[in-house]
């Protein structure tokens, strides 16, 4: 039974972005234990909007995640992530989805530069939807850990969207390239021509007094390769930087977002690392 709803999995993945896999995938997703607010405006263009999962039951801690879906930058939509919002609204925390643009509209660092505009709205607002903007931590999916890794490395693009990245309690990428030189994809290399490659790469930004990072990956992934986690988690301890780097057996680069769907959830554990990490590295009440 396992095995036959892991092949169903990756056809569902690969229909991720297609309204049809998006209905499928939410039609299994509880739509109780928390308030789902749309479409709220983090900036003036069609896709700086974003989504609030507002837990019923908030943790102690009043975290909030935000998170970034992957798509190879080119590709996405918000409303496809609904059984992740749900997911770590189920553990209490409260839940941000951004869209952000996507080329060919826009090239690197623009959705860097999005995505970055939606933490500092998030610091400023959330507190309007009960959460603790003291308590911020990012997260993404492939292109999205990317991003939410480059965030928390290199601090400038949150500096000048109005929040110090210094104040992240921490950064999770599940299956991000962080690593990923020498381009080879024709339109990964459009994308980002706009700058030096070694700048474009999150590694390069690795250092001591840094977010904590989770770094999650399967070790089937045959999307990003494993060197990316792996060579970003040896940076981050040589510098003596508090990272956790998990690698999972038999998971591919699909399979560990699915993970977080109620669906496919035995397939790996990073929902219950994710709630770990956050738990760990969030600011609880003195009481506790």
């Amino acid at each position: 039974m396992r095995l036959a709803l892991f092949s169903l999995a990756s056809g569902l993945l690969a229909l991720l972005s297609a309204c049809s896999g998006a209905d499928i995938l939410n039609a299994t997703v509880p739509r109780s234990g928390y308030t789902l607010k749309k479409d709220i405006a983090y900036g003036d263009l069609p896709r700086q909007k974003l989504d609030i999962y507002t837990p019923d039951k908030p943790d102690d801690s009043h975290a909030v995640v935000v998170f970034f879906y992957g798509g190879s930058w080119q590709s996405g939509d918000k409303s496809i992530y609904r059984f992740v919002g749900q997911a770590l609204a189920s553990r209490g925390y409260t839940v941000v989805v951004p869209d952000y643009r996507l080329y060919p509209e826009v090239h690197y660092p623009t959705f860097l530069e999005d995505c970055a505009r939606s933490v500092a709205w998030v610091n400023t607002h959330i507190a309007e939807y009960g959460a603790n903007p003291e308590n911020i931590f990012l997260a993404g999916h492939s292109a999205g850990g990317y991003n939410a890794i480059m965030l928390a490395l290199n601090a400038s693009y949150l500096k000048t969207a109005g929040y110090d990245a210094h104040n992240l309690k921490g950064a999770i990428g599940l299956a991000g390239p962080y690593d990923f030189l020498p381009f080879t994809d024709p339109k990964i290399i459009e994308i980002f021509s706009t700058a030096p490659d070694k700048q474009t790469q999150p590694i390069t930004y690795a250092g001591a007094n840094k977010p904590p990072l989770l770094l999650l990956q399967g070790d089937a992934d045959e999307e990003v390769g494993v060197k990316n986690s792996r060579n970003l988690a040896a940076k981050q301890e040589e510098y003596h930087s508090p990272v956790t780097f998990n690698l999972y057996p038999g998971v591919g680069h699909y399979g560990i977002i699915l993970s977080l769907s109620g669906l496919f959830r035995g397939k790996a554990p990073a929902l219950d690392e994710m709630d770990g990490f956050i738990s760990k590295n969030a600011s609880h009440p003195a009481s506790q």
